[in-house]
């Protein structure tokens, strides 16, 4: 981990503000929640920092998003392809073995050359370590702060979305290839982005904002309110990325791959049974991300047993 260390921590600060403002462009070929799925993610953390934490977010981030959070957090998608950042394309997932429906850091956190720690979970690590040197203050490691934090807002919700902790051989469902209604989609996309729209479409008159807002209710004072102490406790980060994974990877298990076949079409029957876990991951990755803010920035020595 510290040989990957050093090379995480050795990312240019030049150039950093006109990356953002370029960033957006648009990068083909970019897998992750979709940008609805990050930036409700970003939106849930933000408004529950504590003010010592909000304060650390507002300074990082660059004026031009006036302390908005969430504007930045599809930002690790959009430069993943460009030559100084193609790197972090192995830090978006996990590859498990194939209908193994486990994970195992020492087994599965690796990049296709083998290369330790690079994978999701390997980044929340690093990059949680990274911005517990914040309150350090020295003032040549703003804009690597910058990236740090908007690594670990964007794989924090990639960590929490099932078919990013998938199968090896078919990338995550990326291979295989299905109707979703009546159009062409594969089984990744359809937990990245196409169960989102399709309830925004039909539930939410296509208003993010809506389905925000039922989220946040299930979370503050409905189904999953007794649940969410559980969510957010973690002394160890280390172990609690372990868990995280292992969450999803349970869930591709039971309710992504479950009953999918190349050639086959999935609608109501399977849209209807899968929205529920949709949402409450994008709830749990948002509640984890403000904890782990709040715990780093803290003016208290509190922080965790170990960040590496």
């Amino acid at each position: 981990m510290d040989r990957l260390r050093r090379l995480w921590m050795s990312l240019l600060p030049f150039g950093f503000l006109l990356f953002f403002s370029s960033a957006f462009i648009g990068v083909p070929g970019a897998l992750a929640w979709s940008k609805e799925g990050h930036v409700m993610t970003c939106q849930i953390a933000q408004a529950l920092l504590e003010p010592e934490a909000s304060e650390a977010v507002y300074q990082l981030l660059p004026d031009h998003v006036k302390g908005n959070l969430s504007a930045l957090c599809t930002w690790p998608d959009q430069i993943r392809h460009w030559y100084k950042y193609r790197w972090t394309s192995p830090l978006h997932f996990i590859d498990t073995p194939d209908n193994a429906c486990s994970f195992q850091y020492s087994r599965d956190c690796h990049d296709p050359q083998g290369v330790e720690d690079m994978c999701v979970a390997g980044a929340v690590k690093n990059f949680t370590s990274q911005l517990m040197h914040y309150k350090e203050g020295t003032s040549d490691r703003r804009y690597n702060m910058t990236e740090a934090l908007l690594f670990l807002s964007h794989f924090m919700g990639d960590i929490h979305q099932p078919m990013h902790v998938g199968f090896t051989t078919d990338e995550g469902g990326n291979t295989i290839e299905l109707r979703w209604f009546r159009h062409k989609s594969n089984l990744h996309h359809v937990w990245d982005r196409e169960i989102i729209l399709t309830g925004l479409a039909d539930y939410y008159d296509k208003d993010v904002s809506f389905l925000l807002q039922d989220i946040e209710r299930n979370y503050t004072d409905g189904i999953w309110s007794d649940d969410v102490t559980s969510w957010k406790h973690c002394n160890d980060i280390s172990q609690c990325v372990n868990n995280w994974a292992k969450e999803s990877i349970q869930i591709a298990c039971k309710w992504g791959y479950e009953g999918v076949q190349p050639g086959t079409t999935l609608a109501d029957d399977y849209f209807d049974s899968r929205m529920p876990f949709v949402m409450k991951r994008i709830a749990q990755g948002g509640i984890r991300l403000a904890m782990i803010l709040n715990k780093v920035f803290a003016d208290s020595e509190e922080g965790f047993a170990t960040a590496t």
